[in-house]
């Protein structure tokens, strides 16, 4: 879609982003301040979150709403969709974006790291979904895209509880696709790949993969498949009401590996040289 029908499309819609201070979210919401959408943006870190609203508005957007919230508090996303629905009625489209990395064998991570990783990746899709598809259903349209991974079809070793929680956004996402059909609600999950982002810096790595997160972190900026292409995925899903949206290319490898060689992309992963590999975002 051209720029012009982009801004057609997009201009006024108003739109929520989670985890918008950096990375994916960061970039979405700078595309949406481009097209004209009205913009609301949630992060925990304060310094990062009003920095994309300050670039939001230099690019043109005249309205960015900005609230310091945890994804994983039901208590704190309450007040948030309180404040939201007061102060701009119905979203048209849902960006569940906020989300956590965690690496490592599955007898080296904690309980901790597990509620961790789960109350942020999984139950911080359920809490933006529970709170802002109700009223989207009764205005009998809107999209809600959810933050998935390549890691959602392919359990990548070593990251049994990151895979975990992204299948788990994947068959949410997939439900309520169906759920919603009649509704006038469109339903995406994105599986990114390896993108260059801040998540494998500040995820936790147990084991072995502890000791190899500055040899991590340096692939995927080596890689250097920017958030800006995550972004213009989710546009596109948005647009043309995409069910599962794989982006880089070893995630649409991945997917292709998974739907139609299940059991050789299952042998080959269980070698040495795949394990260096983490399908990451």
């Amino acid at each position: 879609m051209s720029k012009h029908k982009r801004q057609a499309f997009f201009g006024g819609k108003k739109v929520l982003v989670t985890g918008a201070a950096s990375g994916i979210g960061k970039a979405t919401t700078l595309q949406l301040a481009e097209l004209g959408a009205t913009l609301i943006i949630s992060d925990l870190n304060p310094e990062g979150l009003e920095q994309t609203a300050s670039e939001a508005r230099r690019l043109g957007a005249s309205d960015v709403d900005t609230h310091i919230v945890d994804v994983a508090d039901w208590d704190d996303m309450q007040a948030m969709a309180s404040k939201v629905l007061k102060k701009h009625g119905v979203l048209d489209i849902l960006v569940n974006n906020a989300g956590v990395g965690m690496a490592g064998d599955f007898l080296s991570t904690t309980v901790d790291d597990w509620q961790w990783v789960l109350g942020i990746n999984v139950m911080g899709v359920v809490h933006g979904c529970k709170l802002f598809a109700p009223a989207m259903v009764a205005n009998g349209r809107g999209h809600i895209i959810n933050l998935a991974s390549a890691a959602g079809y392919y359990a990548a070793p070593d990251m049994t509880a990151y895979s975990a929680s992204k299948h788990a956004v994947m068959g949410l996402s997939e439900a309520l696709r169906a759920e919603m059909a009649d509704k006038g609600v469109g339903v995406s999950a994105i599986c990114p790949g390896v993108i260059n982002t801040g998540i494998v810096a500040s995820s936790r790595m147990r084991g072995s993969t502890g000791q190899a997160q500055e040899k991590i972190v340096e692939f995927y900026r080596k890689r250097n498949y920017g958030p800006d292409l995550v972004a213009d995925a989710i546009l596109g899903a948005i647009e043309h009401n995409r069910a599962v949206v794989p982006v880089s290319p070893e995630a649409w490898v991945l997917y292709g590996a998974k739907r139609f060689t299940p059991g050789a992309l299952d042998f080959v992963s269980r070698s040495p040289m795949l394990r260096r590999f983490r399908p990451g975002n």
